[in-house]
């Protein structure tokens, strides 16, 4: 398993949701910590499982949220450049390689 780096610009995008989704109810935003907590544990387990989409940036989605981990596999470790809605546009991450 690599080491997974969430970048600051990945960490806001997560507070952001975070706090959305914690404000339509309670605990939803805990839920959505934890599924992207997993997404983190499927990517370090396998990075190249997940498509590339520019490369070398690949994405896999967040289970029960319509979310993307755009990330970038080093040689020892995973980079995570953005967590993000799946309808926000892809300029989103693209600026951030």
């Amino acid at each position: 398993m690599k080491e997974v780096i969430v970048r600051e610009e990945a960490e806001s995008d997560i507070s952001r949701s975070y706090e959305w989704y914690e404000s339509k109810r309670e605990g939803l935003g805990a839920n959505f910590m934890l599924c992207v907590d997993e997404a983190f544990s499927r990517i370090s387990r396998n990075p190249k499982h997940y498509p590339t989409l520019l490369n070398p940036v690949r994405r896999a989605f967040v289970k029960r949220f319509p979310y993307g981990v755009y990330y970038i596999e080093r040689e020892k470790s995973i980079a995570v450049l953005a967590v993000l809605h799946s309808r926000q546009s892809p300029q989103h991450w693209k600026s951030r390689t």
